[in-house]
């Protein structure tokens, strides 16, 4: 894998850039915005709330705030396609309007847990309705009185403590949430570019309701967890040098370079000037022999959602690597643990399923790391595009059924991918 290269907007900052500009006052001009299916369900979303919003034409959007308190009432239900962030952020933001809404998704996002949220949203007086199951759809009601908690998170989670605090907003009083583990401060973040104090102590997060958010530019970066994926391949591919442009490298995001170069791969960093209050840099990384290793537990947080990518380093790699600490990977689009494993076994490499991780059995010495085959994504773009990186060190063709999930964060991946020198083909039915 050779060339320069840039993967496109970082799609948890798109997500907020589209919720925050809406409540703030005034225009908001948003730059790299990831017109990926999971970020255009919540820009459809506001929307349909009455937001008005131009684009996105080349990553360029313009939002028309309506102030904290000018959303209208849906004329339906708010369609969230795949996109968990969007359900779970909203289900905060939506606990704190005058109307009733209602939340769905397709048969994914349907399946996955939503109590985590609506739990502590529920003690601060908002009133949710899920399935038995504590599952999508979300009924939210207009709630009498929003009241700011004090809530220690039991599992270290991005969503849940954006969805509180956007809730907070609306609350009386102070919101606060303690975090076992760091997680990506892109919330907090973006409402202190748009003028909303948010107050960190250690672990603790807060901000008191009532306040006001003023529009202003917003620079979307690359997204480090689809970058991932060439980091990966470039690392484990054969005289590759590679250079990705314009990542976010938030501190909250970088458990991928870390854990590559705990492996030994060859990953230069090169800062550029920050996009508002995201640092970002280019990225360069040369293929290079990489050992299994124990993933530290403090990094896990950290690569949430890059560990798919990083099972395909792990079976490169000469030796045993090691996950634990990740129970929130079997609740993602699919059990990424189980699929991964599934996946693994399927061209050729031994893995063990842990209840919070996996032992995968590292090939790293052998020319071909991985059969040929055919692997299911389970619908999850993660495992689809993870798949796709395996074919680089691999004997025969590896065919990745099920694949048009890869638009939800990553539309032009194959192209993409193809022009820094992976071999791939799309096959439509």
């Amino acid at each position: 894998m050779r060339g320069r290269l840039r993967v496109p907007g970082d799609k948890s900052i798109s997500h907020r850039s589209i919720m925050l500009a809406a409540l703030a006052d005034g225009e908001t001009q948003i730059n790299g915005f990831l017109e990926g299916a999971d970020s255009l369900a919540t820009l459809a979303a506001f929307r349909a709330m009455g937001v008005t919003i131009d684009g996105p034409a080349h990553g360029q959007v313009r939002v028309v705030g309506v102030g904290m308190n000018g959303l209208s009432i849906p004329i339906g239900p708010l369609y969230m396609g795949n996109s968990g962030t969007s359900m779970r952020l909203l289900c905060g933001l939506l606990s704190g309007q005058r109307f009733a809404t209602t939340l769905i998704g397709d048969q994914s996002l349907s399946r996955r847990p939503m109590r985590r949220v609506t739990t502590p949203l529920c003690k601060m007086g908002a009133r949710i309705e899920t399935t038995a199951q504590g599952t999508a759809p979300l009924h939210i009601a207009p709630a009498k009185r929003l009241i700011g908690i004090d809530y220690p998170m039991p599992v270290a989670s991005a969503q849940v403590k954006s969805s509180l605090l956007l809730a907070g907003l609306y609350a009386d009083g102070e919101t606060c949430v303690h975090e076992p583990a760091p997680t990506r401060d892109h919330t907090e973040r973006m409402l202190a570019t748009l003028g909303y104090e948010v107050r960190r102590d250690g672990e603790r997060i807060c901000v008191t309701g009532g306040g006001k958010l003023h529009a202003a530019p917003i620079t979307v970066p690359a997204d480090i967890s689809s970058a991932a994926f060439f980091l990966v391949g470039a690392a484990i591919a054969p005289g590759s040098n590679l250079t990705l442009e314009q990542v976010g490298i938030n501190p909250t995001r970088i458990g991928i370079i870390n854990i590559l170069r705990a492996m030994g791969a060859d990953l230069r960093i090169q800062r550029k000037p920050d996009l508002g209050a995201e640092p970002v840099a280019d990225i360069l990384i040369r293929s290079a022999k990489l050992n299994g290793i124990t993933i530290p537990l403090e990094q896990v947080p950290l690569a949430i959602d890059e560990f798919p990518a990083l099972f395909i380093a792990a079976a490169c790699a000469e030796g045993q690597t090691l996950l634990t600490g990740a129970e929130e990977l079997r609740v993602k689009e699919s059990d990424r643990i189980a699929v991964m494993a599934e996946g693994l076994a399927a061209l050729g490499v031994q893995s063990v399923i842990l209840p919070d991780g996996i032992r995968i059995e590292g090939r790293g010495n052998a020319a071909a790391v991985f059969n040929g085959g055919s692997v299911h994504s389970h619908d999850d773009h993660r495992i689809a595009m993870s798949f796709a990186m395996a074919g680089l060190r691999a004997a025969a063709p590896i065919k990745i059924l099920d694949c048009a999930n890869v638009n939800t964060s990553f539309p032009g991946f194959a192209t993409l991918a193809a022009r820094a020198g992976l071999a791939i083909s799309e096959q439509t039915r």
